[in-house]
């Protein structure tokens, strides 16, 4: 990450692009106030775009896995319709490098990384009956629920948070599980029936993360986000990135994982690989030590391939 020295000089207008759904908009709009209070008398515009991933309510493996989210969001940044782009990291392909001529500003203060379940009766992932209609097109989460609760069904649900918990209301699913970070962006953690803890859902790469995303030349932008950066979030980013980069995962592949920088500076990353029907778990932690967190990455990648994770990985259709 670029370094930040007071006393530059901000830019005076950023134009922001993200996505069009309404969590979005309110990631854009902690963003502008955070850039506000950073640098008083600055000015922010909203590019809103929608994006082939919003649009195709299929199997993102049909558009190429999770870059459906940030194709058109990055087409606005390099074709300088835009200067900054705002991202949810999750959704940051991390298997290829970023759109050349693009980089990342900064990482925002990370979130809750875990997974809800939304229930209307209130109920927690252990006391809902077998044929339990799970809404979920994760193959992350439908691989874990196999493994714990093979009674439970999974029926692929698509589109932002909102439709989703419309859905829910319209009687298409029995129960959902979420972000809570999301959930708690558009403001309807009252609907959260139970939270689950990492041991039971691992989340995914980048879960909680917002990215700031600049054109490599643009220095003026870059060095005015870059304050807005947090440290132990840089390096937690940079460990699970890499980790989901060594193992070179597809859209269908279920990989979890997350680091996390301890008060003490120490930090850990755990990472597993499933297979699609859960029958097949490969688990790995490690402390990086004297290691940086992209060796730390790597390492745990490494484990896992040592495990048979690049032969598991390649026997997914994708």
């Amino acid at each position: 990450m670029t370094a930040y020295h007071p006393g530059m000089v901000p830019a005076e207008l950023i134009r922001i692009v993200s996505r069009s759904s309404p969590m979005a908009l309110v990631q854009v709009e902690r963003v502008r106030a955070a850039l506000a209070a950073l640098h008083p008398g600055i000015r922010t515009e909203v590019v809103p775009v929608t994006t082939s991933g919003d649009r195709w309510m299929g199997d993102l493996a049909c558009l190429g896995g999770k870059g459906a989210f940030t194709k058109e969001v990055d087409a606005a940044l390099l074709a300088g319709e835009a200067d900054l782009a705002v991202h949810c990291l999750k959704d940051v392909p991390a298997d290829r490098p970023l759109p050349a001529g693009t980089v990342f500003a900064a990482y925002l203060k990370r979130d809750d990384i875990r997974d809800a379940l939304v229930h209307p009766g209130g109920l927690t992932l252990d006391e809902l009956p077998a044929g339990t209609r799970i809404g979920t097109s994760s193959v992350r989460r439908i691989a874990q629920l196999a493994a714990s609760r093979p009674h439970l069904v999974c029926v692929p649900i698509r589109g932002n948070a909102n439709s989703r918990l419309a859905k829910l209301d319209a009687g298409q699913v029995d129960a959902l599980l979420l972000a809570v970070s999301g959930l708690e962006r558009i403001g309807e953690t009252e609907r959260i029936s139970e939270i689950l803890p990492t041991e039971a859902m691992c989340p995914p790469i980048g879960a909680g993360i917002l990215a700031l995303q600049c054109r490599e030349g643009d220095v003026a932008t870059i060095e005015t986000v870059t304050g807005l950066g947090h440290y132990d979030t840089w390096r937690e980013a940079a460990a699970e990135r890499m980790f989901l980069h060594v193992l070179q995962g597809h859209c269908n592949s279920p990989i979890a994982g997350y680091a996390k920088a301890e008060l003490d500076g120490r930090l850990s990353l755990w990472g597993r690989v499933f297979s699609p029907d859960g029958k097949q778990v490969l688990d790995a932690h490690e402390w990086a030590g004297s290691l940086s967190p992209e060796d730390l990455g790597t390492s745990v990648a490494l484990a896992l391939k040592r495990q048979g994770a690049t032969d598991l990985i390649a026997s997914i259709p994708h």
